[in-house]
């Protein structure tokens, strides 16, 4: 029954990643269909991401209360509804209006499934569920361009919708599943849930908060900004520099499915150690400025740092807090970690237009030492 359960969260990775880039491949029919700018997108984006963030600070007091599967099982069924709201859009406004479910379903499934699989599972499963999620994150465009050459944008996420709401009928089926592990999760439901001052207050919160915050700003910056960094200072062609850029995405995912390897040998705490051992060497090599090829060797090396510390990161937190405020404590980590993604490639997005793209390695490397700083003083701090 434990490895059922175990498959089944796999595959709830997997679907988590496939609407993760469908907006940016059906954007450039999207907003001339609806007669917006293109920079509009924008908006729906942060619109979700407002989304996940009140949904991860909530992840706490709705997990106490109904338990993780029953959170998972309707945070998909909310971004089901919401994806097949998308296929059948007719106006950008109605499109900012599903946005808001379509947030609140996200951020309550990452939140709650990952702090259940920091709990309940091994280190090399953390990492190799969210190698699942950037398949799925890679799947994604494959659907939508497949639906789109015989169809519309609105096919693909109706494709991508009806799979969520086969994974939301496997949830509700799974309940079972997950109330055979109610006795170890009882404690946690037995205390209240915690107020943000509270969890702020916790020693060693403020330290992995700033972490989560820095590395999801490094990992975002660097997966929006690497086509335009090889474009504008080296000169590669746009088609090539956006193929180009995938290959970040592919060091991450490919280097999570090695960290799973790797934890058998080294715990968290070394395996993050030299995640950002690798993104050093990566920003270093960009920072070279000696051509395009070591500026893509450079990318990549930042993807594989990149793997294991997020999934890492997450696992140790119950080590570190304890799993009776875990569930607190990565809520608010999921949060930090949207308002990283949200606000710093923006922030990067400015000095690049007016300063120069060249600073993207130099923007890295400040983000690295924030959060190496901050993860060292975590693991000095005795909880």
């Amino acid at each position: 029954m434990a490895s059922l359960l175990l498959a089944i969260i796999y595959i709830s990775f997997i679907s988590l990643g496939l609407p993760d880039a469908l907006l940016g491949g059906a954007w450039p029919t999207m907003h001339a269909e609806f007669g917006v700018p293109v920079s509009y997108a924008g908006i729906i984006s942060m619109i979700i991401c407002m989304g996940t963030i009140v949904s991860s600070l909530l992840s706490d007091r709705l997990t106490k209360r109904f338990g993780t599967g029953k959170v998972t099982a309707v945070s998909v069924a909310l971004t089901a509804a919401a994806l097949f709201g998308f296929s059948v859009s007719d106006s950008f406004g109605m499109l900012c209006v599903l946005a808001v479910p379509y947030g609140l379903g996200a951020g309550g499934v990452d939140a709650s499934i990952n702090n259940y699989a920091a709990i309940h599972y091994a280190s090399r499963h953390m990492s190799w569920l969210h190698c699942m999620w950037g398949i799925g994150a890679a799947a994604g465009p494959y659907i939508l361009g497949a639906a789109m050459t015989g169809g519309s944008w609105g096919t693909g996420y109706r494709w991508v919708a009806f799979l969520q709401v086969i994974l939301t009928a496997v949830l509700f089926i799974s309940l079972p599943l997950w109330k055979k592990n109610a006795a170890s999760e009882e404690p946690e439901r037995a205390e209240k849930a915690l107020s943000l001052k509270e969890i702020f207050a916790i020693p060693g919160a403020k330290e992995v908060m700033a972490a989560f915050f820095c590395y999801c700003a490094l990992e975002s910056t660097a997966g929006l900004w690497a086509s335009s960094y090889l474009v504008m200072e080296y000169g590669v062609s746009e088609e090539a520099a956006a193929s180009l850029a995938s290959l970040f995405y592919i060091g991450i995912t490919a280097g999570r499915g090695a960290s799973g390897f790797l934890t058998y040998k080294l715990c968290d705490k070394n395996m993050i150690r030299l995640g950002q051992g690798i993104i050093a060497f990566g920003a270093l090599a960009m920072l070279l400025h000696s051509g395009e090829k070591t500026a893509m060797a450079g990318l990549i090396l930042v993807g594989l740092g990149c793997a294991p510390v997020y999934p890492c990161i997450i696992h140790s937190t119950p080590a570190h807090f304890g799993a009776d405020r875990s569930q607190a404590i990565i809520g608010v980590q999921m949060a930090c970690a949207y308002i990283g993604s949200c606000f710093m490639p923006p922030l990067f997005g400015l000095a690049a237009n007016h300063i120069s793209a060249s600073l993207l390695p130099v923007f890295l490397i400040v983000l690295l030492f924030i959060m190496m700083f901050a993860m060292e003083r975590l693991n000095k701090i005795k909880i």
